[in-house]
């Protein structure tokens, strides 16, 4: 039977010895590990891989990134070691938090590290599942909630939705976001087209942190080359950002509408790129420019990745 005329299924693997869950829909396929802080570990159309592992299962084990991994309860780095929503103030000192080549804090307390319940797992129709949440409640973060991300995977790609729901007294400030680490396999980077929508960009100092300037910018596709990124922007117009390669596949990132800010990260000498959904700006949470979920409500997120949909 050819994957195209394939059942979706959504099974219990093992990948590299670790546990964990496989989606498949006709070429498409992709694959969790919920006891390394459910990060996706492998996207593919076929034969073709669109997630980068670099560092493989030891680099999520020791909390950094890789795959496509959530970034919560805040996104990227953070200007100082403590900060305030309301009246509680927070010190994340001494605190069991990742930090940048700056001594920032960044990325927020689940990656790798976490361990997720899979409540759902299914198939219906053309599209398979996963439903898994982790309560989340620490000194570094005391605004209870639960996070409960579902993932689905149809014959076009994956899509993700992230919801908080606050369970405690207190609102629950939301900074979330994803870092998918890109590739195109069969073409070096040099020669990927990089496709941005119409943007304002946030320009940002040398610890990545936002100087408050920004710079609109028109929609624009050009090649990748020698270029580097590692800029933040808020889309003014469309929500698709996508890396594309001159003859073979391209990946897109669709934002939903709760996503209102983009991170591009295309690192020196790398073979992946990074287009990263986030609910809110970098360092937002210190500066206290953070929507909140008034207890027993919730907020969800998407995210699209497309891929191509010939074969590879």
């Amino acid at each position: 039977m050819s994957h195209e005329r394939a059942r979706p299924a959504a099974t219990v693997v093992r990948f590299r010895g670790e546990p964990g869950v496989r989606l498949t829909a006709g070429a498409v396929s992709a694959v969790f590990l919920p006891e390394l802080g459910l990060t996706g570990v492998s996207l593919r159309h076929g034969r073709s891989e669109f997630l980068a592992l670099p560092g493989g299962l030891d680099q999520l084990r020791s909390g950094a990134t890789a795959g496509l991994p959530l970034l919560a309860p805040w996104a990227n780095r953070l200007s100082q070691w403590h900060y305030r929503v309301g009246r509680t103030r927070v010190d994340l000192r001494g605190r069991d938090v990742t930090t940048d080549a700056n001594g920032l804090p960044i990325h927020g307390l689940l990656c790798g590290r976490s361990r997720w319940t899979v409540a759902h797992l299914g198939a219906v129709r053309s599209t398979a599942r996963l439903r898994a949440t982790i309560d989340v409640d620490s000194p570094a973060f005391p605004f209870p909630h639960t996070l409960e991300v579902e993932a689905r995977v149809d014959e076009r790609g994956l899509s993700v939705d992230t919801t908080v729901r606050a369970t405690g007294r207190r609102a629950v400030p939301v900074g979330f976001g994803w870092h998918p680490y890109l590739r195109l396999p069969g073409t070096p980077r040099r020669h990927w087209t990089l496709h941005l929508p119409a943007r304002r960009h946030r320009l940002l100092d040398g610890r990545g942190i936002p100087t408050g300037a920004v710079r609109d910018e028109p929609r624009e596709a050009a090649l990748i080359g020698s270029r580097t990124f590692d800029d933040l922007y808020e889309p003014r117009a469309g929500r698709t950002w996508a890396v594309s390669a001159p003859t073979g596949p391209s990946v897109r990132m669709q934002a939903g509408a709760g996503y209102h800010f983009a991170q591009v990260w295309v690192p020196p000498g790398r073979p992946f790129i990074a287009l990263e959904p986030m609910t809110v700006a970098t360092d937002a949470l210190v500066r206290q420019d953070v929507p909140s979920v008034p207890p027993g409500d919730s907020f969800t997120a998407r995210f699209r990745l497309i891929l191509p949909t010939g074969n590879e």
